[in-house]
């Protein structure tokens, strides 16, 4: 008796949950395009005077409000002296902040955007008075003091390394 009451309401239960749907389509997660930073700040300026320090941001063709934006700028040959420098939105995808650079050199500045999850970060070179620039250090993306090039070194294995370094050592010494 009771395997036919169990029967009688396990097959409509069955028969309800095989019902025919419509196949649901999972859509693609939209990806974030990366956004576009124009970089505003004057490619010469003078020293000892306040220099806006600017940046225009765009995702899709739009201006975003909402998007974190740094300002990193140091001296050429100092990138490890640099500094931070939070940009605030001015209006229509305009963001600014100001430094002043005290003496003639050769600056550079990245300005780290993050906008909907995506990050792009353009640099550009500043001149600052009038610097010799016989003494300038080539800014090199692949300098040892590079942020990207300790990042891409990270963890790799400093054993290996002393191995190598030993058998130059043993080749030179041959």
């Amino acid at each position: 008796m009771k395997k036919w009451l169990f029967a009688l309401i396990a097959v409509p239960a069955l028969l309800v949950g095989c019902g025919e749907k419509e196949p649901t389509t999972l859509k693609e997660p939209e990806v974030p395009q990366i956004p576009d930073v124009e970089i505003l700040t004057a490619k010469e300026v003078a020293i000892n005077e306040t220099i806006e320090l600017a940046a225009h941001v765009e995702q899709g063709g739009k201006n975003v409000d909402n998007a974190a934006v740094e300002f990193e700028v140091w001296e050429s040959g100092k990138r490890d002296e640099g500094q931070l420098i939070e940009g605030n939105l001015e209006k229509d995808g305009v963001y600014k902040a100001t430094t002043t650079f005290d003496h003639d050199g050769v600056y550079y500045m990245y300005a780290h955007t993050t906008a909907n999850g995506v990050h792009n970060m353009p640099k550009q070179q500043i001149i600052a008075g009038n610097p010799d620039m016989s003494k300038v250090v080539p800014e090199d993306d692949k300098a040892k003091n590079s942020m990207d090039n300790n990042m891409m070194n990270h963890g790799k294995d400093t054993e290996q390394s002393d191995e190598e370094k030993n058998e130059k050592n043993e080749k030179n010494h041959d």
